[in-house]
């Protein structure tokens, strides 16, 4: 089957369906509150909804800890409400991925139990084991700060089991041909349900070499990529995986695959940390290296873009001095640092809620290369809660309205309470306020999605960087069959008048602007000017007057 790359010109909308919408007043989210909000969704124009995971969990790391990789948390509803849900999907012309989370499971999987009551389980070698406590346990830890050890001594095994992550998630034994098996099934089971693909988890972690003998950089089994990837064009020939996994930009192709025969998209992540670098600094030149580092990728693969997600702003790729500056900016305060490498709060506190910014923000992320993901109630403002431990303080329930409990739920006291009072308590910052608002952040958002679906180039086009003469300005311009659009961005809260040539001759000398519609021509040395306020965006298409006029927005 041909491969249909849908996934080349989407708009990803993340959510967890426990904080998003509780239909029957128990105080947590479920599959039939999500349901009912899918018009919400296919309104604001998102083409594809990830959902963080959902699987039964003890619920120690947020659903990350599974202990049924085959079911529906209870919490949450049942198979039959997940199916009825990507169904309705489906319906409204909604694709659906999932997370995939196969690097451990939670210490009471099934698996996990079995194979830690005797070593002639035949789940023991599922896992990853050693009877003395490796020299370099405390190396390698993906919470420092949190987390003291990597191998972690069970009475029951009498042995020791390795867990990149924390102690409660021990590490599944990937190069066990039966693990691998097994993995494929999980895949293959989702896909039946209607899953449109996997958004798989800690990638780097799952196709590492493991053992008490590893130490140092870990050897990659990267035949496990296409191994996945063969699986899914064989079972589903449309169906993807997003893969998690930051990693240097000189390993991109090693994860892609030179032949685009592993993995389908990566999220960006040397982008990611370059970017909030240069909304903090007004300084574009790092943002500028590390898209031409990250340019190199098959023609059928695609970077995934996004602000902010569930986890910390990570920094870590970073110089020293960077992550400083980001930090001051952002992050001030040792309270809303995480893991002495990132920060943990929300987008619109982070800018101060800031309109210019945020807009700016957004803009940015919906005109780099790549998909678009966006955060649930990011496309309205949404804060934090820096009371809550670590991550959590992101992860508050949606706010549709100013009801109470933000209209998440009936339930008088439900354990996840939505952010209440101050600037972005939901009486203040909800969903339903903003759809009636014309100028709301809900109703640009949904504007700008829709002016990016208009504009394929950025998601199937190459880019080039142009010399916009003023500092702190990014100018990006795609070429896609033989059409172009041109992006600026000024990073300073100063107005700058920016003076720049389109490259395209005598075919670039018209430009409309397709937020306002508003035309201009460059002078008689082909070049234009524009006076860019403070935050200042525009979208430009690039083309003669005769193509302009066909194509001049509705």
């Amino acid at each position: 089957m041909i491969e249909d790359l849908w996934y080349k010109n989407a708009v990803i909308y993340c959510l967890s369906v426990d904080s998003f919408m509780d239909s029957n007043g128990d105080g947590v989210g479920d599959f039939e509150g999500l349901e009912r909000r899918l018009d919400y969704l296919q309104g604001l124009g998102v083409t594809a909804i990830w959902l963080m995971p959902f699987q039964p969990s003890p619920g120690r790391d947020n659903g990350y800890d599974v202990s049924d990789h085959y079911g529906v948390d209870p919490r949450y509803g049942t198979l039959g409400d997940f199916v009825a849900f990507t169904h309705a999907a489906k319906q409204r012309g909604l694709k659906v991925l999932i997370d995939l989370v196969v690097n451990h499971t939670s210490d009471q999987h099934p698996w996990f139990r079995s194979a830690r009551s005797s070593p002639d389980s035949p789940y023991r070698d599922w896992y990853v084991w050693s009877k003395t406590k490796p020299p370099h346990a405390h190396e390698g830890m993906v919470f420092p700060g949190v987390q003291t050890t990597t191998w972690t001594y069970d009475r029951e095994a009498k042995a020791y089991y390795f867990h990149r992550f924390y102690e409660f998630q021990p590490d599944l034994n990937t190069a066990n041909p039966m693990v691998q098996a097994e993995i494929l099934k999980i895949m293959g089971f989702w896909i039946q349900l209607g899953v449109s693909g996997f958004r798989m988890d800690a990638v780097p972690f799952v196709i590492a070499r493991k053992g008490p003998d590893v130490s140092g950089e870990p050897e990659e089994q990267f035949g496990l990529l296409r191994l996945f990837r063969e699986f899914l064009q064989w079972r589903q020939g449309d169906a993807i995986i997003l893969a998690e996994a930051n990693v240097l930009p000189k390993q991109d192709l090693d994860y892609f695959g030179d032949d685009a025969d592993r993995m389908h998209m990566m999220f960006n992540f040397q982008v990611n940390q370059h970017l909030f670098y240069a909304l903090a600094s007004g300084d574009d030149r790092p943002l500028v290296k590390a898209l031409k580092k990250t340019r190199c990728r098959p023609a059928s693969a695609q970077w995934a873009l996004f602000l902010r997600n569930h986890d910390e702003l990570d920094l870590g790729r970073l110089t020293e001095a960077q992550r400083q500056t980001v930090f001051s900016a952002f992050g001030p305060d040792p309270g809303m640092q995480l893991y002495d490498r990132g920060i943990r709060r929300r987008l619109a506190p982070m800018l101060g809620g800031d309109r210019r910014r945020l807009e700016l923000a957004y803009s940015l992320m919906f005109t780099l290369p790549g998909t678009p993901v966006l955060r649930y109630g990011d496309e309205i403002g949404m804060g934090d809660d820096l009371a809550l431990p670590e991550r959590e303080c992101a992860r508050t329930p949606m706010q549709w309205s100013d009801e109470p409990q933000g209209g998440f739920t009936r339930h008088p006291t439900p354990a996840n309470l939505p952010i209440s009072g101050g600037p972005y308590g939901y009486e203040h910052v909800n969903a339903a306020e903003q759809r009636h608002d014309p100028q709301s952040l809900l109703n640009w958002i949904e504007r700008i999605i829709r002016m990016r679906k208009e504009v394929p180039e950025i998601g199937w086009g190459d880019f080039s960087v142009l010399d916009a003469g003023a500092p702190g300005v990014l100018a990006i311009r795609y070429d896609w069959r033989n059409n172009a659009v041109l992006c600026l961005h000024n990073l300073k809260a100063e107005p700058q008048e920016v003076a720049f040539a389109t490259g395209l001759d005598g075919d670039g000398r018209h430009l409309i602007d397709l937020l306002t519609g508003e035309r201009s021509l460059a002078d008689g040395n082909d070049r234009h000017t524009v006076l860019l306020e403070g935050y200042g965006y525009r979208w430009y298409r690039v083309g003669g007057l005769d193509y302009l006029l066909k194509r001049s927005p509705i």
